[in-house]
């Protein structure tokens, strides 16, 4: 096993437990900000798992680990979807909580 598909494989995991803590929590509460914090953890899964294939080596025809391939910017796009939906649902979240509190 090379260090790339190591790595991929060990950020599996906490990909995997936020999605996990996500859809648990959207599927007791189900509001729109839980909605999209689900979207950007499952965006987050898909990212690590591109990373997954590249590492192995699966799809060589979407040419992964080359800078200006479709797989590059495929995985860039969701990435930055990924590290933008999740903040933000937490984020609308707890001020939700936060607001039903008072």
């Amino acid at each position: 096993m090379n260090p790339a598909s190591l790595k991929a494989l060990l950020a599996l995991l906490p990909a995997c437990l936020l999605l996990l803590g996500s859809a648990i929590t959207f599927f007791r509460l189900k509001t729109v900000p839980l909605i999209l914090q689900l979207v950007g953890a499952s965006t987050l899964v898909v990212v690590v798992l591109t990373h997954v294939c590249e590492a192995l080596h699966l799809f060589p025809g979407m040419h992964w680990g080359m800078e200006h391939s479709v797989g590059h910017y495929l995985d860039l796009t969701i990435a930055v979807l990924g590290f933008a939906l999740f903040p933000t649902g937490y984020l609308f979240q707890t001020l939700r909580d936060r607001q039903q509190l008072n």
